[in-house]
């Protein structure tokens, strides 16, 4: 399992990196159905592979998100059966849903009845580990909050979650999080929104196509 954790350990590994750890946590299941590392790594691990395609927007990532999110939200339920006080089957359930929203559309997702799981999911990570991989759950919950159409959506609610991540030391590690709170300040309005959304992104840096292009379209609004 080593292998696959070195593999799979980098948040900026490569697609064969992740798709090569996740067979590896697959390979040991076969043999070891119970066991509870493999699985949730395995979750964690096929979610990153559609997540890279995602970001480097390479051809079809949408239907790779569709297929290999689904197939996470599986490993990170096994996981959550086995350990249901451990946040590390929710965490990843959670973010599968998101990448394979993703790859499907938000509609489907939600017609498929994952909103009120994913919330849970999310909800029992911060009640067990509010700090779990860099505080993601919280920056999860904004995004879930603001994402969700109308009258789902609570961008209020969404922008608490998203000033609670701002003051960790985990602001912007990830490139997602300019891109999901300026997105946010720019739909809430008001000059000072969009001038804190204009200061956001003009700190944005990022080698990935996918999260440069949205951030492009989102100055081209201010």
């Amino acid at each position: 399992m080593s292998q696959a954790d070195g593999l799979s350990k980098s948040k900026s590994g490569s697609m064969d990196d992740y798709l090569a750890a996740a067979n590896i946590y697959k390979q040991i299941l076969e043999t070891e159905p119970d066991n509870y590392d493999a699985t949730w790594k395995c979750a964690k691990a096929l979610r990153f592979y559609a997540y890279t395609a995602q970001k480097n927007s390479v051809d079809g990532w949408k239907k790779i998100c569709a297929q290999i999110g689904k197939e996470g939200m599986t490993y990170a339920q096994k996981a959550i059966d086995m350990k249901p006080d451990q946040p590390d089957g929710y965490y990843y359930f959670a973010l599968n849903v998101g990448i394979y929203a993703d790859g499907v559309s938000i509609l489907t997702a939600l017609k498929e009845g994952l909103k009120d799981k994913t919330q849970t999911s999310f909800e029992k990570v911060l009640e067990l580990d509010k700090n779990y991989d860099n505080s993601g759950a919280v920056l999860g919950m904004g995004r879930f909050w603001s994402v969700l159409p109308w009258p789902l959506a609570k961008k209020k609610k969404a922008l608490e979650y998203y000033r609670e991540f701002q003051s960790t030391e985990f602001f912007g590690k990830e490139p997602e999080s300019f891109v999901y709170i300026s997105e946010l300040l720019i739909d809430l309005g008001g000059k000072k929104n969009k001038e804190e959304a204009r200061q956001i992104l003009s700190t944005f840096k990022t080698d990935s196509p996918f999260f440069t292009k949205w951030s492009n379209e989102l100055q081209a609004k201010l």
